[in-house]
């Protein structure tokens, strides 16, 4: 089926090559010197330097984040409709939009609001937050979207997918080990809000760095004109009846919900149940770069069992191991370190694909509708994604006001053995019941198969060429 209301080329270019690898990986580097940074410390930099309750933090997470994904869906819309420039339509809204996010990012952590009263303290923490999501959104989902302008080949985006996890498992395990190295204060758990800050500043620095490597080394193949404005509520009722969309949206709501709370509640594991900093900077790399040693397996793993089937089996034994590790109850930082290294390979294993499922899914509703429109679906996942990021983020912060969580202005307070052992029973049982559902809708909703996105780039790239054809 071809919409007559636009066109999809592919223009002459170098081949795909390390180039754009390299630059698509430097891509989600800067997105996690930024993202990760708010996701697994924004929250403890609250509680314990700004003083916020976990009521409090947990409100501003949810509702900022609802906010965040309806901007997802809108940002996607307007990227679509941008004017195709020379270097494409994906691009130029990263080189744009770099320079407000990594300045809200800064103003995030300014440890001097901590001193303000309480309603100036809450003004400032629901501005900036709110603000810094926004401008997040006018980054990443022009980046989520290059992939699939960069090439038609599933192969390449499979290696695109590939060196995207590779980016956030390194962005994520840098400012992971990096930053409760500099944190606290002496061989003390009391955090430094000055130190913090600075840290932040040198992350949105690299973060800089990092985009501009993405603009410069990538280059957009696949690019679409579009003479005729289809309507909102047309694109939107085709995705929604797609099942490969609603799978998709589905199974990564659950595993970021899971991915959420565990980058979260790991930072309160090590520091309140085992107070252990130490080990928290390497349990936070574990936690994230479980995915760059299965990434040379990653297009074995593509291409003999298919995206679905071995996220599947990664997922279950995922279950298992968290199951055990919550059963066993360890007091040992390093037992407790083993088993989600093991647990996190097992979802490794889907988030070194999940991109390449993003664009097998724009590809599927190419081949079904006509209609390429690769902003907004990337903003339809991208909008679950938010929505489990509020439910992470929320569950976290209610979790830990309800087991009785105290907050400090100081670095931090002793808590009762009940709460740290509700913290525990939380960051165990949570990743079993989110991987025991992902595996359901992957196993009963998502329908693309192996041979299914074979066949479907198959019949793009044959339509691609008919079109370049008849232009010349």
């Amino acid at each position: 089926m071809e919409n007559k209301g636009q066109r999809t080329f592919t223009v002459n270019a170098h081949p795909f090559d390390w180039r754009d690898k390299i630059g698509y990986m430097f891509g989600d580097i800067g997105n996690n010197f930024s993202f990760n940074v708010v996701n697994s410390f924004l929250m403890i930099f609250y509680t314990n330097v700004y003083g916020l309750s976990g009521s409090q933090t947990a409100i501003v997470f949810l509702l900022a984040r609802f906010v965040d994904a309806i901007t997802d869906v809108v940002v996607g819309r307007l990227v679509d409709k941008s004017k195709l420039h020379k270097r494409g339509r994906f691009i130029p809204w990263i080189n744009r939009m770099e320079y407000p996010l990594l300045i809200f990012l800064v103003l995030l952590f300014v440890p001097w609001v901590k001193d303000a009263s309480m309603g100036v303290r809450m003004a400032w923490v629901w501005f900036t937050y709110i603000a810094w999501g926004i401008l997040y959104s006018t980054v990443n989902i022009p980046y989520g979207s290059l992939a699939s302008a960069i090439s038609n080949d599933p192969d390449d985006k499979t290696s695109l997918s590939t060196w995207r996890s590779i980016g956030s498992a390194l962005g994520g395990s840098i400012t992971s080990y990096i930053i409760p190295m500099f944190i606290y204060v002496g061989a003390t758990q009391k955090i430094s809000g000055m130190r913090f800050w600075e840290v932040v500043i040198v992350c949105a620095i690299l973060g800089w760095i990092c985009y501009q490597l993405t603009i410069h080394l990538t280059t957009e193949r696949v690019q679409t004109e579009k003479s005729e404005n289809i309507p909102l509520s047309k694109i939107m009722k085709s995705m929604l009846e797609d099942r490969s969309l609603l799978g998709l949206v589905l199974t990564d709501l659950v595993l970021v919900v899971n991915q959420n709370l565990a980058g979260t509640m790991i930072t309160y594991v090590y520091n309140d149940y085992f107070k252990n900093s130490a080990v928290m900077a390497i349990a936070m790399v574990v936690n994230t770069a479980t995915v760059i040693l299965l990434s040379p397996f990653s297009h074995y793993i593509a291409t003999h069992f298919g995206r679905r089937n071995s996220s599947i089996a990664g997922l279950s034994i995922s279950a298992i191991v968290y199951f055990i590790l919550f059963m066993i109850r360890t007091s040992s930082p390093y037992v407790y370190l083993g088993f989600i290294f093991i647990g996190s390979l097992g979802f490794a294993v889907f988030n070194l694909q999940v991109w390449a499922f993003i664009t097998d899914v724009i590809d599927n509703i190419e081949v079904t509708t006509g209609d390429r429109e690769d902003g907004i679906v990337y903003g339809v996942n991208s909008f679950a994604r938010k929505v489990a990021q509020a439910i992470g983020g929320g569950f976290g912060g209610f979790l830990l006001s309800w087991v009785g969580y105290k907050s400090s202005t100081t670095g931090g307070a002793e808590q009762s053995a009940h709460t740290v052992n509700a913290i525990y029973s939380a960051a165990t049982l949570v990743p079993v019941v989110c991987a025991i559902l992902a595996v359901l809708l992957l196993a009963f909703v998502y329908p693309l198969t192996r041979d299914k996105v074979k066949q479907n780039g198959e019949i793009l790239a044959e339509r691609h060429a008919q079109m370049n054809h008849s232009e010349e």
